[in-house]
């Protein structure tokens, strides 16, 4: 019939998804696991054992690594430690470092001299290349 109409749960773009993901990602915070002191749940007369509200499962909560930040939501990316330095080499965690690699002076991207020589400087060469056309 005509008056029905139907509906499809649908999943947004990739490029949506990563774009929200990258959001979150470059505003996460730093935080720290603070335990707090839950009081044990108490016993009750009833046959059914006390369960704990989900709410109160973890005995754990993130607090901001700085004072001043406000405390994280509960859709907000955190993490616990920075990350390792790349620019330098550290064969147990198998970083290899940016040390000798080639880089592109006028690209902002990853491949950019400011962010792979990690403030060290770089070194500029010029080559004349002669190939044969055809």
């Amino acid at each position: 019939s005509c008056t029905v109409k139907t509906c499809w749960m649908r999943l947004p773009s990739f490029r949506s998804v990563g774009d929200a993901l990258k959001d979150r990602f470059d505003g996460a915070s730093r935080v720290m696991v603070a335990n707090t002191e839950l009081e044990a749940p108490t016993q009750r007369n009833d046959a059914a054992p006390h369960r704990v509200p989900r709410r109160d499962r973890y005995r754990f909560q993130l607090r901001p690594h700085n004072p001043d930040h406000k405390s994280p939501g509960s859709k907000d990316l955190v993490y616990l430690e920075p990350s390792p330095g790349f620019c330098e080499k550290n064969p147990r965690l198998g970083i290899p470092g940016t040390h000798g690699r080639a880089c592109n002076d006028t690209s902002i991207g990853v491949d950019g001299c400011d962010l792979m020589c990690c403030g060290r400087g770089y070194r500029t060469e010029t080559m004349f290349v002669v190939e044969r056309c055809n």
